[in-house]
């Protein structure tokens, strides 16, 4: 497939290594963070600038990883205590259906926000892009990391989590 032919060089999952903070306790697993990932979801969605665009639907294809700290399912094989890809896929195809957006980069970060909020993701990690747009390239997109922002309970204000997506290093 030319859309696939080096969509792998962005790719979340295969070329990259997620490095959890160590846990200050003896709990080895305590500053664990596992990754839930779709890869190479595809849909169809009106979004662009150029009025060729704005009016039928073209495809875009998006990979996610999806950062939770150390998934309960790995010991309770219960799609309860995990996040439910499935799930994920029915709200972006609908998300996609819906958004209204004309950026890759608007639509990348709703769907971060997205994954956040309602699936329970502390980082994640989205490659968005469109495998057709120009005839000469295989794929245009974007490539977004957010952290999950947390109140902090001793009156401080609110702190980010975006140290978490620092240790996930390309190779």
């Amino acid at each position: 497939m030319r859309g696939n032919k080096h969509m792998g060089r962005f790719e979340p999952i295969r070329e990259a290594v997620y490095v959890a903070p160590q846990p200050a306790s003896s709990d080895a697993r305590a500053g664990a963070m596992d990754i839930v990932y779709i890869e190479g979801l595809t849909g169809q969605t009106v979004i662009g600038i150029d009025k060729s665009e704005l009016h039928d639907p073209q495809t875009v294809r998006l990979s996610l990883a999806i950062g939770v700290p150390s998934i309960r399912a790995c010991t309770t094989d219960r799609i309860e205590d995990t996040v439910n890809y499935a799930a994920v896929r029915e709200a972006i195809h609908s998300l996609l259906a819906t958004h209204g957006l004309q950026l890759l980069e608007a639509l990348a970060e709703r769907i971060a926000q997205l994954v956040i909020a309602d699936f329970g993701a502390h980082w994640v990690r989205v490659v968005l892009a469109k495998p057709a747009k120009f005839d000469d390239v295989d794929a245009v997109g974007v490539v977004i990391e957010r952290g999950r922002v947390v109140e902090d309970r001793g009156g401080g204000g609110p702190i980010s989590l975006a140290w978490i997506g620092r240790g996930y290093v390309a190779g």
